[in-house]
C-alpha cells in the first residue's frame, strides 16, 4: 500500500480531469431534465464510493472483532470517515437534482429515507469513535455497528422496486434516468473510476496519519513511563 500511495494521487488527477472534460464536453444534454441531469454522474459515483467506504467499515470491522488488528480497526475508520464524507455529497446534490424535476428539495421516497438512515448509522459510528476515547471496548461496540448498519445498503438497492418509490432505478431503466445516450454510461463509468481512485488515497492518506499517531502516542507515554 506504501508503494501504491504516490502512484496514486497523480491517478486521481488524471481521472477526474477525464471526467470532468466527459460530464461537462462529451455527454448531451438530457432532453427532459436539461442542464441539472449533470449532476447526476457525481451523485450516482458518490454513491457507490459511499457504499463502498460503508461495505469497507464491515469488512475491516469483521476482521477487527476477529483478529483483534489494529490496521484493520484503522481501515474500519477510514471507511467510515470516506464512506460519511460522499453518502453527505449524495445527500446534497440530489435535493438540488430533484428540486427542478421533482418540483421540491426533499421528499420522504424510501431509497431518499433509508440513505438518510444509512448517514445517520455511519455518523453516529464516528462520533462514538470520536467521543468515546480509546477503550477497546468502544472499538468493538463501534464495530459491531459497523457490520449491522451496512445491512441499511440492501435495503436502498431494493426499496424502488418493492415499496415503489418514485427515484428512478437508474441501471434498470436508463431511459429518462441520464443513461439514455451511450456517452452518458461511458461518462459514468470514468466518474465511477475518479472516485473509486479518490477515496482509495484518501484511505490510504487517512490509515497512514492514524498508524503515525498510534505511534506518537506509544512514544509518548514510553517516555512518561521512563521520565
Amino acid at each position: 500500500m506504501r508503494r501504491l500511495e504516490p502512484l496514486l494521487a497523480p491517478a486521481v488527477f488524471v481521472a477526474m480531469v477525464a471526467a470532468l472534460w466527459f460530464i461537462f464536453m462529451v455527454v448531451p444534454t438530457e432532453r427532459q431534465m436539461g442542464i441539472v441531469q449533470r449532476i447526476f454522474y457525481f451523485h450516482v459515483a458518490s454513491a457507490w464510493l459511499a457504499y463502498a467506504g460503508f461495505f469497507t467499515v464491515a469488512g475491516a470491522s469483521a476482521v477487527y472483532l476477529w483478529k483483534g488488528s489494529a490496521a484493520a480497526d484503522r481501515a474500519a475508520l477510514a471507511g467510515a470517515e470516506i464512506g460519511v464524507l460522499f453518502c453527505t455529497f449524495v445527500v446534497v446534490t440530489g435535493p438540488i437534482w430533484a428540486r427542478p424535476i421533482w418540483g421540491v428539495w426533499w421528499t420522504w421516497d424510501p431509497r431518499l429515507t433509508m440513505t438518510l438512515i444509512l448517514w445517520a448509522i455511519y455518523a453516529g459510528y464516528l462520533m462514538l469513535r470520536a467521543f468515546g476515547g480509546d477503550d477497546e471496548a468502544v472499538a468493538r461496540y463501534a464495530a459491531v455497528l459497523g457490520i449491522v448498519g451496512v445491512l441499511d445498503i440492501p435495503v436502498i438497492r431494493v426499496s424502488v422496486r418493492l415499496l415503489h418509490g418514485i427515484h428512478p432505478n437508474v441501471l434498470n431503466q436508463p431511459q429518462g434516468s441520464g443513461l439514455s445516450d451511450p456517452t452518458m454510461r461511458l461518462a459514468l463509468l470514468v466518474a465511477s473510476v475518479a472516485m473509486l481512485l479518490l477515496g482509495g488515497w484518501l484511505a490510504m492518506v487517512r490509515m497512514r496519519q492514524e498508524r503515525l499517531s498510534s505511534e506518537l502516542a506509544a512514544l509518548r507515554r514510553l517516555a512518561e513511563e521512563r521520565a
